[in-house]
């Protein structure tokens, strides 16, 4: 049995296109899927993925952009 590796927050940067500041931003305020391990964040790209196509980086539920 493979399991999938955990990746940082610069390869999900990469992986989706955005900046690591977005994937971080995501993550605190939008709930992206992530775990903390020790003092890092660690992602799983299917988690991500999956939070992505269920709507979750929809910038119209951005509740900062409403209020700026």
């Amino acid at each position: 049995m493979r399991t999938e590796p955990w990746v940082t927050a610069e390869q999900v940067s990469l992986h989706l296109g955005v900046a690591k500041d977005t994937v971080y931003r995501w993550r605190e305020r939008r709930g992206m899927p992530a775990h903390r391990i020790g003092r890092l964040w660690k992602f799983q790209l299917s988690e991500v993925d999956e939070w992505v196509r269920t709507g979750g980086a929809d910038d119209s539920t951005d509740t900062d952009a409403q209020h700026n």
